[in-house]
């Protein structure tokens, strides 16, 4: 399996500490009974928002500032997953820039194997004027 933003499977596997449970619902499958090849995007939002939960970067309802707005997504497909199936997605922040965070995500199945990776890019706008803003230092911290 090699995979562009991925250098060493290991490591890179070892590397993710914070994930959730999810259970494959059916209305995420498609006629044959595989999760639909979208399903994959609302497993990492869900992980995604947990994860900015768990270290109080995630934006409240009424609060001001900057927001965060996905960039770009990529997600691989290496297993088949179907209805009813428990699995974990786990996400982790693999780097974090001037405005921006690229996480990393990690879906594996109840056997411990990897049945989705993925990536994408979180860019903190201000939603007045929609341009990018430094991420402020307490939240790199938190991150890294």
């Amino acid at each position: 399996m090699r995979i562009s933003y991925i250098d060493n499977l290991e490591t890179w596997r070892a590397s993710f500490l914070f994930f959730i449970p999810i259970k494959v619902r059916f209305s995420e499958t498609d006629l044959f009974g595989h999760v639909n090849n979208t399903s994959p995007f609302i497993y990492f939002e869900q992980a995604r928002i947990e994860f900015l939960k768990s270290k109080g970067l995630f934006v409240e309802e009424g609060e001001v500032g900057a927001i965060p707005v996905v960039s770009d997504l990529q997600c691989d497909y290496i297993q088949q997953m179907y209805f009813d199936q428990s699995f974990r997605v786990y996400v982790k922040a693999n780097h974090v820039g001037k405005s921006s965070i690229d996480l990393h995500y990690m879906v594996l199945n109840d056997k411990e194997e990897i049945s989705l990776t993925g990536r994408g890019r979180l860019v903190y706008i201000d939603p007045k004027t929609g341009k990018t803003v430094p991420l402020p230092d307490e939240m790199k911290t938190s991150l890294i």
